[in-house]
């Protein structure tokens, strides 16, 4: 596995898991606020507060980003955690309220176990309870709780996947890293070595689509997505955060195969808590390798829980 260890003291991350059911929410806590930023490049999407994140709109910083299971469902979660920032006073100050600035994407996981319990208030309050900045789990937790990949043949032949973490230093006390929940119709590839870590494997994804198979195909529209989150303390500009979520997609098309496909709702965020200076063509290549090795994280650390 890639490293993980997480040297931000200025994000926190927490889960809440429900093992029994098959989902889980993950929060991304900035509680002093974090310059924000997304790209939406899936088919398939569900999303929070993504429009906040656009460079020409006023507010600059996120104070969380959730990545949960449930589908929609889940994105009840960020009330939670909207109540859990609330009662610190984290969040964007008006007149008559602070309003806490909760960006979010959701996973397909209805299918794993129990398609009737889903994430509410209550896993999005208990992931932010449980967020700490060492925390560096990974697996079938969180987000990951359900996430399964290699899906195109359907449930009988996927594979499980989950969330896993990775970092990248770039000297200086610069450091990116990445948490992913991986969910994805396709197969998971450890990128660095191109070997296939979970999925299928005679005929892969890959194979079925590009060799016409369409008849083997028994995968749901939109049951499918791989969500994260990309953190750093170099420091940037909201339009230069959108840029970082941007390329980090392509950490998801090394590690997943095929990616961005009508089935799949892949969602990246950016948070940058803009301390430190650092050219910011090396914090681009630091966000694609540690989406890409985080999401490698995921598998291997499924396949250990």
């Amino acid at each position: 596995m890639y490293n993980s260890e997480l040297k931000i003291k200025d994000i926190k991350i927490g889960h809440y898991s429900d093992p029994e059911n098959g989902t889980g929410t993950t929060v991304i806590l900035a509680e002093k606020g974090a310059v924000c930023g997304v790209s939406v490049r899936g088919s398939a999407p569900g999303t929070r507060e993504t429009d906040l994140a656009d460079p020409k709109n006023a507010v600059e910083k996120a104070n969380a980003v959730l990545l949960t299971g449930g589908s929609a469902f889940g994105l009840d979660a960020a009330s939670g955690v909207m109540q859990f920032l609330e009662a610190k006073k984290s969040g964007f100050k008006t007149a008559d309220a602070v309003v806490p600035i909760v960006l979010g994407a959701v996973l397909y996981d209805l299918g794993y176990k129990n398609a009737k319990v889903r994430p509410d208030a209550e896993f999005g309050r208990l992931a932010c309870e449980n967020a700490r900045y060492d925390n560096n789990e990974m697996g079938s937790i969180g987000a990951g709780t359900g996430a399964t990949c290699g899906k195109i043949l359907g449930k009988k032949k996927m594979s499980k996947s989950g969330l896993g973490i990775a970092t990248v230093g770039l000297g200086g006390g610069v450091y990116v890293s990445a948490v992913f929940a991986a969910n994805p119709l396709g197969d998971i590839y450890d990128y660095k070595s191109n070997t296939l870590i979970s999925g299928l494997s005679s005929p892969t994804t890959n194979q079925i689509f590009l060799e016409g198979l369409g008849a083997l195909m028994k995968a749901g529209k939109g049951e499918n997505t791989t969500i994260g989150c990309v953190f750093t303390n170099a420091r940037m500009t909201k339009a230069q955060a959108n840029k970082l979520a941007d390329i980090a997609h392509d950490g998801i098309a090394l590690a997943v195969r095929p990616c961005h496909t009508m089935y799949d709702g892949d969602t990246v965020f950016a948070l940058s808590t803009d301390k430190l200076p650092c050219l910011f063509d090396r914090v681009l290549a630091a966000g694609v390798e540690a989406a890409g090795m985080a999401i490698a994280n995921a598998a291997y650390s499924a396949k250990e829980s």
